[in-house]
């Protein structure tokens, strides 16, 4: 007979306050709140199937990857902003050092590399594997019923590609008017509606990922302006982020919609896709319900505003609020807003080492 998870969850949960808090107070002294939280996190992080262990041959031996990679996580449950300020933590924080695999301050590794190992994550995707395992491991046996989908503005210190993404478009000869009903030439089609016959590798590989100026209108109304990226998230039920994608700050919300709904539709099984006004295209809404879900998107009509959602999809509608509060935590609890690396490859390593901590929270307090 299979176990739900729900009964799973309760489970480790009782064997955690029952027997490894006792056991680890007892060997490293009083345990802290966030110790108890690191510990709960790592033990639902499938690492050891995604992190080699150490390897034996000639030469210095390599430093303990799975050590480095609970030493990341740490540093996002913990809110550190900075490598130096998790070296600090790790050199003074006795039950800290001893959690993530080092008996001394003298084994734990020097800075430098601690920078080559997180580019060696970064480059291998390896937090973005351990969260598509975590989704797997306890999100895809349940029926979810709202997958809602934002995107927020990553600020980054480094200098944008001007330019890149709007060559200057080539004089050509005028051509005859498209009759009503005829399709659009290949040339002439939207990324959107390109997305619509392309596979999951070739949308992702189509994105633009380069830093650059985004813009964005406020809920004041007013337009502010960032410098970096934009980081675009599928949220279930109980505010458990499913899929993410980090793309070009300029890059509109509405074009990354389709390939992180494939994302989603492979991970979990949801009936409802909410998104606001941005995504308000017929392509999505044709691609969400080819999917098999129901698309409630707000309607924009020109000259008038927000077209009133009906009373059934506007009481649904409202539970997309829950991804603004993740939005929010992942930024002021899990070190989300303060980003010191440059590239797209680690400024998504970074950030998804706070959403694999900001999931396993997520999922331990909906199930406790």
């Amino acid at each position: 007979m299979q176990i739900s998870l729900q009964r799973l969850l309760t489970q480790y949960g009782r064997l955690l306050q029952a027997h490894l808090f006792p056991a680890l107070a007892e060997e490293l002294g009083s345990l802290t709140e966030k110790h108890q939280q690191l510990v709960e996190t790592l033990g639902l992080l499938p690492l050891e199937t995604c992190v080699p262990g150490r390897r034996c041959g000639v030469g210095r031996p390599r430093e303990d990857r799975r050590a480095l990679a609970r030493a990341f996580v740490a540093k996002a449950v913990y809110g550190l902003t900075k490598t130096r300020d998790l070296l600090g933590a790790l050199r003074t924080d006795v039950g800290l050092r001893r959690i993530c695999g080092w008996q001394s301050a003298q084994q734990v590794p020097h800075e430098s590399v601690f920078s080559r190992v997180f580019a060696e994550f970064a480059r291998t995707e390896l937090p973005q594997r351990l969260h598509a395992a975590l989704i797997e491991m306890t999100q895809a046996q349940r029926l979810i019923g709202h997958v809602s989908r934002d995107a927020t503005a990553i600020a980054a210190r480094e200098r944008p590609v001007v330019g890149a993404a709007r060559p200057q478009p080539t004089p050509v000869a005028a051509k005859p008017r498209r009759k009503r009903g005829e399709p659009k030439p290949v040339g002439e089609r939207t990324r959107i509606e390109k997305q619509l016959g392309m596979s999951l590798q070739q949308m992702l590989a189509d994105l633009p990922r380069h830093c650059t100026v985004g813009c964005k209108t406020n809920s004041h109304g007013r337009k502010e302006t960032w410098r970096g990226y934009k980081l675009h998230l599928d949220v279930a039920d109980g505010q458990i982020p499913i899929s993410c994608i980090l793309t070009s700050a300029s890059l509109h919300d509405s074009q990354a919609a389709i390939p992180l709904a494939t994302m989603t539709t492979g991970r979990v099984t949801h009936l409802y896709d909410l998104m606001d006004s941005a995504y308000d295209s017929q392509w999505i809404r044709q691609h969400s319900a080819e999917s098999g879900h129901v698309p409630i998107i707000e309607r924009l009509k020109r000259g008038c505003g927000l077209v009133p959602m009906a009373p059934h999809e506007a009481a649904r509608f409202r539970e997309r609020t829950g991804i603004e509060r993740v939005y929010a935590r992942l930024k002021d609890e899990f070190g989300g807003r303060t980003v010191w690396v440059r590239g797209q490859a680690k400024v998504m390593a970074h950030l998804m080492f706070a959403v694999l901590a900001l999931t396993v929270d997520q999922i331990l307090r909906l199930n406790c």
